[in-house]
C-alpha cells in the first residue's frame, strides 16, 4: 500500500511553517495502488455523492464507509489505524487520533469550475469533544495540467482584522502528493479560483482529518469559516450566506 519511503520521509521532512506548518510527500502510496484508488473514484454525477454547487464551494464529496471499494476502503483503514495516527504524532510532539467518522473528509471531486473558498476548517469536532490538529489531502488525478488550476493554496492571516490577508503558497496538483497542514494556525487555505478542465476531467483527492485534545487557547468553531473572494467582498448576499454557514448548528 505504501511506498516503502513514505514513513521515512514524513518523519523527516523539515516543517514548512509559512504561512503555518506542512509539509509535501509525494509518491505517498505505493504506484500501483495510487492508479488503483484513482480507478475507484465514481462518475462526477453519481447519486452516491454529496453535492455542493453554493457561491462559495462547488464540489462532490463521499464519506460513507460501506460505500468505499476495496482498495480505497483499506486506504482509510490504514490511515486511521493507531500506528500511523502515532507517527504524525511523533513528527509534531502532540498525541493525535484519527477521526474515524472521517467528518468532512473522504473522497473529493472537482470539475470545471469547481472551487473552494478559502477558509479556517472547524476546531472543534462537532460530534467529539476533541480539536482538530493535522489535515492530509492526497492528489489522485493523473496527468493533471496545472494550468487548468485547483492547486491548493495557502494564506496569511490577518491579525488586526482577522480574517485570510494574501495567498503565500500555492501546492500544485501532481498525482499521488500527500499534503500534511496544522489547522490550529490560523490556517486559511482553498482552491477559490474556478477550475478550468475539460469535461470529463476531475481533481481527485482523499481527505482525512487528525485530532488531538483541545489546547487552552483553541478558538471555537464548529463550522468553517469562510472568506468571501474577490468581487465576494461587496457582495451582501454572499457576505449573508457566509455568515449564515458559519452560524448554522451542527447535527450533533
Amino acid at each position: 500500500m505504501f511506498n516503502p519511503e513514505t514513513i521515512e520521509k514524513i518523519l523527516s521532512t523539515p516543517i514548512e511553517t509559512e504561512p503555518f506548518d506542512h509539509i509535501i510527500i509525494d509518491d505517498f502510496f505505493n504506484e500501483s495502488f495510487a492508479n488503483g484508488l484513482a480507478e475507484e473514484f465514481p462518475d462526477y454525477n453519481d447519486d452516491r455523492l454529496y453535492r455542493y454547487d453554493n457561491p462559495i464551494e462547488v464540489k462532490r464529496t463521499m464519506n460513507f464507509w460501506d460505500r468505499f471499494p476495496k482498495l480505497t476502503y483499506n486506504a482509510f483503514w490504514f490511515l486511521c489505524n493507531q500506528n500511523f495516527s502515532d507517527i504524525l504524532s511523533r513528527k509534531i510532539g502532540k498525541q493525535l487520533y484519527a477521526d474515524y467518522g472521517l467528518n468532512g473528509g473522504g473522497w473529493h471531486m472537482h470539475g470545471n469550475s469547481g472551487k473552494l473558498n478559502i477558509h479556517q476548517d472547524y476546531s472543534i469536532h462537532p460530534k467529539i469533544p476533541l480539536q482538530r490538529k493535522l489535515n492530509i489531502i492526497i492528489y489522485l488525478s493523473k496527468d493533471w495540467n496545472p494550468e487548468w488550476g485547483g492547486g491548493l493554496e495557502f494564506w496569511s492571516h490577518d491579525d488586526e482584522k482577522n480574517k485570510a490577508k494574501e495567498m503565500v503558497k500555492r501546492i500544485d496538483v501532481k498525482f499521488n502528493r500527500a499534503v500534511i497542514f496544522d489547522t490550529t494556525q490560523n490556517s486559511w487555505h482553498g482552491l477559490p479560483e474556478k477550475l478550468t478542465c475539460p469535461d470529463g476531467v476531475y481533481r481527485k483527492s482523499l481527505a482525512i482529518y487528525y485530532v488531538q485534545e483541545p489546547d487552552e487557547s483553541v478558538q471555537m468553531r464548529s463550522k468553517a469559516w469562510y472568506a468571501p473572494y474577490k468581487e465576494q467582498e461587496t457582495d451582501e448576499s454572499i457576505l449573508e450566506f457566509i455568515e449564515k454557514r458559519k452560524n448554522t448548528t451542527p447535527i450533533v
